[in-house]
């Protein structure tokens, strides 16, 4: 039987938003704008200020939903997908512009 080998995950730039609704629903308009979504709201029948807002994004894998706080990134070949805070904060690193 062989040995596993080691692999260490190359060195990408994406670009990546966060969805912040609590800065305002144009904010949810526009990135789901930009990466192809709908933005949702949902609201409490039984309290209508308690509203949930979301974003359905088409991936590769089918539709997936953005939550407050994700981030939404385009990946290396324009593929668009959430991912939550804690795992891109793990992930990735801020890119200093030129």
């Amino acid at each position: 039987m062989s040995e596993p080998k080691r692999f260490r995950k190359k060195p990408v730039v994406i670009e990546a938003m966060q969805f912040t609704p609590k800065s305002g629903p144009g904010t949810g308009y526009g990135i789901a704008g930009w990466c192809g979504g709908r933005f949702n709201t949902d609201v409490k029948p039984s309290d209508h200020t308690d509203v949930r807002y979301t974003i359905s994004i088409p991936t590769l894998e089918g539709i997936m939903t953005a939550d407050e706080g994700d981030w939404i990134i385009r990946g290396v070949q324009g593929e668009f997908y959430p991912i939550k805070e804690a795992i891109f904060r793990e992930t990735y690193d801020p890119v200093e512009e030129s």
